[in-house]
């Protein structure tokens, strides 16, 4: 049996292998992120007589190929979190060298010491799910950035619209910028204008309101450069352009998870996205030993200090998936509004005295051993597995 460590980089891989014995077979080679590299490892790897473990860690994108390349060619793989392999090796060592050819070495040596847990065939789909969860992600932060943009143009062009309608761009709000883009053509909407706003606004746009609007906009002390509203104009395409690619995206999203069909859809409150970001984040659910394990990956675990006789319990220490920590604690809102034992669950710590963010971080850590049980077992949400 062969242990193959890789650690993964950019432009190239660099490669260390052991025997069950703990023998160094091949302690540093390099192979580039190229069909040709990809092939010399191929070679490497049948030349191997014996079954052969491979593992790497999680490093976002760059081992994306090497893994459909490994599948295509009927090898099995591990995808190591990093943290697991960075305490195995304080484990080892107090010292603090650091270089490919160690990193690939200790890799191979951690999977000695460990259950082996090959990606599912399936990895592919919930890698484009990832992928799919990221852009949208990267998509609605762009969007709001041009919101902040938009804000700032209103502040010297309509200093009144803004807060007119409550500080929010609405659906009603965002239209009259785009189809009125100037204080002067807003307070000249006429009759079929304010037609349009009603339908736009299902009839919650009133004459009053309408007529309030207009005359705040003939009076307004904002100035309209030529400059500004040509960069307000551009602002609001590029936010309409950015809604629409969000849109699209999500729609995607929707049709991956619901042809996997994942178990946590059952549970009350968690929808088709929430349930993409949190799957895909995590990949193969059956790798993690336990829900402490999800929980250390999700940095939801608190940190912890211990000299002497002190011992003390800190913040969550941050230190896993930003976008599962953010999707995990935004599930816990709708969860505790529609599944009753969750929102006994979150009245009981805010009864303890826990502020209400702590509350729902306890909510999620729940959420948490309830998904692992739903997705190892393949079984639909059950209020009864909550204890």
């Amino acid at each position: 049996m062969y242990f193959v460590g890789i650690d993964i980089s950019k432009f190239k891989h660099d490669c260390a292998i052991i025997d069950e014995l703990g023998d160094v077979i091949t302690s540093s080679w390099s192979f580039n992120n190229d069909c040709e590299g990809f092939s010399l490892f191929r070679d490497l790897l049948n030349a191997l007589d014996g079954e052969k473990k491979i593992g790497f860690e999680s490093t976002g994108h760059y081992g994306h190929n090497l893994k459909l390349f490994l599948e295509a060619n009927n090898f099995s793989f591990m995808e190591i979190n990093p943290l697991l392999i960075s305490k195995f090796v304080r484990s080892k060592s107090l010292r603090k060298t650091k270089t490919d050819t160690l990193d690939a070495q200790s890799i191979a040596q951690y999977l000695m010491t460990v259950e082996y847990k090959p990606y599912p065939p399936s990895f592919y789909h919930m890698d484009q799910l990832k992928s799919l969860t990221r852009f949208r992600d990267s998509l609605v932060r762009q969007h709001s950035r041009q919101l902040v943009e938009l804000t700032n143009i209103l502040d010297k062009v309509f200093p009144e619209f803004k807060p007119f309608f409550d500080g929010k761009f609405s659906v009603t709000a965002l239209y009259i910028l785009s189809h009125y883009q100037s204080p002067e053509k807003i307070a000249n909407m006429n009759a079929k204008s304010y037609e349009a706003l009603r339908k736009k606004s299902r009839g919650k746009f009133s004459m009053v309101k309408f007529a309030q609007l207009k005359a705040l906009a003939k009076n307004t002390v904002g100035r309209s450069d030529d400059f500004l509203l040509k960069q307000m104009e551009i602002t609001i395409d590029i936010e309409n352009q950015l809604d629409a690619k969000i849109d699209e995206i999500e729609t995607q999203i929707a049709e991956c998870i619901r042809g996997l069909n994942p178990p946590v859809l059952t549970i009350p409150g968690i929808g088709e996205l929430t349930a993409a970001v949190i799957l895909s984040e995590y990949g193969d659910i059956s790798r993690f030993e336990g829900p402490a394990q999800m929980l250390s990956f999700a940095g939801l675990e608190p940190g912890y200090y211990q000299s002497g006789q002190a011992e003390y319990g800190g913040h969550m220490v941050k230190h896993g998936s930003s976008h599962l920590r953010y999707a995990l604690m935004n599930a816990c809102l709708p969860l505790i509004t529609y599944e009753p034992v969750f929102a006994e669950y979150y009245a009981k710590k805010r009864a303890e005295g826990k502020p209400h963010r702590v509350a729902l971080t306890h909510v999620a850590k729940k959420l948490l051993r309830v998904i692992y049980t739903l997705q190892t077992k393949n079984i639909p949400y059950d209020p009864a597995l909550i204890h």
